[in-house]
């Protein structure tokens, strides 16, 4: 049986590292081999479990293939019961650490492990609150935990507004190109053979660069680079 292999990892920390993704690897391929099933191809991403898997770009591209598609474990699809449920109407699921499991043990496990997220939730909540609770007591230690802990969550939060600022300004580049483009093929098309001869062209036509100069035959060499254009 043809089957799709799919991983995933919580934080780009993780990916970057490889954990955890080479044990979900090791679990499917030892359960491919023992059941017969040849994975056709491997989607591995980073995403919350929180988002519903038909909403993640990696497992949307597994839908595509309207095959089977093999995960370690159950949380490596959701640990929500609703979101399993919906996926489960429209494609066949097999979890690697119970191969020969059927809808109606799947759908046990995935209620298994939603009330583990809530578990897991309530002790994290109860750790913090204690750990608190002691720093305000005076516990230099904990103080120093807590304070580490902000700090971590201060830079996370400003990689992501870097993360957000980085593809609003890749995507503003993109559409310049595209704009910018014809006029391009214009100037070439009257005759300009040098860069800074294209650079006159654009500044004559009164086209700017996506930072809002004009252009320099620097300027144009990226763009033509970028464009993949020749003279």
């Amino acid at each position: 049986m043809d089957v799709v292999a799919y991983t995933r990892v919580s934080t780009g920390k993780q990916e970057k590292s490889g954990l955890g993704l080479e044990a979900q690897l090791d679990y499917i391929r030892k359960a491919a081999a023992q059941q017969g099933w040849n994975i056709v191809a491997t989607y591995t991403e980073t995403v919350s479990g929180s988002i519903k898997p038909e909403d993640r770009p990696e497992m949307s591209k597994a839908l595509a293939h309207r095959m089977p598609i093999v995960t370690a474990k159950i949380d490596r699809i959701s640990r929500d019961v609703e979101h399993m449920a919906s996926l489960m109407k429209r494609v066949q699921l097999k979890i690697a650490t119970m191969p020969t499991a059927d809808n109606f043990q799947l759908h046990l496990f995935a209620a298994l492990a939603e009330q583990e997220r809530v578990f897991i939730r309530g002790r994290i909540k109860d750790a913090l609150k204690a750990l608190k609770q002691r720093a305000d007591d005076g516990d230099l230690v904990s103080q120093g935990k807590i304070a580490r802990r902000t700090a971590a969550l201060v830079k996370a939060r400003a990689n992501t507004d870097t993360s957000a600022a980085t593809d609003a300004l890749t995507a503003k580049v993109e559409d310049h190109r595209k704009e910018i483009e014809p006029h391009v093929q214009a100037c070439l098309y009257r005759g300009c053979t040098t860069l800074q001869s294209l650079a006159d062209c654009l500044n004559e036509k009164r086209q700017l660069t996506s930072r809002g100069n004009q252009w320099t035959p620097t300027t144009v060499r990226r763009l033509m680079t970028s464009l993949q254009l020749s003279f």
